[in-house]
């Protein structure tokens, strides 16, 4: 493998494509927000390793047909599982990690060497990894989820099996109450925090508020909850990898209270998701050194925030 430095990532060519190269895909609806290919593709690049990952918007009612399909061709080696399908895809699905099961979601699926699909989930082993990049302190914490979707239990599992880090209580809030006490009975069911699904979106008495759900893509959209509520010492992460810094950031920033992009779990997670699929050199290279990845993906305004580690 390649030693090429990461200091020199700006400055990397992505590498031609050609017959040998493996294909993966990230599957999504909409894509126009993922941030993954950038940091991929560039990581392929500098490592020479012959692959791309490509963005692919399927609608719900084709995501069965579309795996079925892209997995009959044989160099498309996997996919990227991203909103809204992380629950749904776990019916194409032959295994899956026990993180996923408790989550009921997956954000990766592979081709195993029998030709059955096996899938694996990193959004909340990412999240959580990114607390610690913060110094947000969850350790017998009040934490609140808004959104019950795919990334949201994967956070809350993550967050549940942490041990001793674990959280005191874990509540979900989502437009569907169904989903959000589905995804709190499976926490409840596999850990031994208090899971449960919020009556309201109310951030009061929560020392860590997760917006885990879509509000935010768009800029008519509504703050998924009512910052002035957010006790004083609390603490804001928001997920989206679009429009940071979000209105949501934005509004908690402006209270004086410590809110985060979501940046951050998407970085943490690369290593994860490079060892899934079996790259696991460039896997341990992120691990030592994820810094291009930052100053690729975090916007201008927000370069200043990062914290070095290597």
């Amino acid at each position: 493998m390649p030693t090429t430095s990461f200091c020199a990532a700006t400055a990397a060519p992505v590498h031609a494509i050609d017959g040998h190269t493996a294909v993966y895909f990230i599957v999504g609806h909409p894509v126009e927000q993922v941030q993954a290919p950038t940091s991929f593709n560039r990581i392929f690049a500098l490592l020479g390793i012959n692959a791309v990952l490509v963005p692919v918007q399927v609608a719900p009612a084709n995501l069965q047909a579309f795996v079925q399909s892209a997995f009959a061709a044989p160099n498309v080696h996997g996919l990227w599982v991203t909103i809204p399908h992380k629950a749904a895809m776990l019916d194409a699905l032959d295994s899956m990690s026990d993180i996923a099961r408790m989550a009921g979601a997956v954000n990766g699926v592979r081709r195993m060497a029998d030709g059955t699909l096996d899938g694996g989930l990193f959004d909340g082993e990412g999240f959580v990894a990114s607390l610690g990049y913060f110094g947000i302190a969850y350790a017998a914490q009040r934490v609140l989820i808004l959104g019950a979707g795919g990334a949201a239990a994967a956070i809350g599992a993550s967050l549940a099996l942490a041990g001793p880090q674990a959280p005191a209580e874990i509540a979900f809030f989502d437009p569907s109450t169904q989903r959000a006490a589905e995804a709190a009975a499976r926490i409840a069911a596999g850990s031994p925090v208090q899971a449960s699904a919020a009556a309201s979106n109310d951030p009061a008495g929560f020392q860590v508020v997760i917006n885990a759900s879509p509000l935010g893509l768009k800029a008519t959209d509504p703050l998924p909850c009512d910052v002035a509520r957010m006790d004083a010492g609390a603490a804001l992460v928001d997920i989206l990898m679009k429009n940071q810094p979000t209105p949501v950031v934005r509004a908690a920033r402006a209270r004086g209270l410590q809110a985060e992009p979501g940046f951050e779990m998407m970085i943490q997670q690369t290593h994860c998701y490079l060892d899934f699929f079996g790259f696991t050199d460039a896997a341990q290279k992120i691990r030592e050194d994820a810094d291009f990845l930052r100053e690729l993906i975090y916007p201008a305004e927000l370069l200043g925030e990062i914290r070095k580690t290597s």
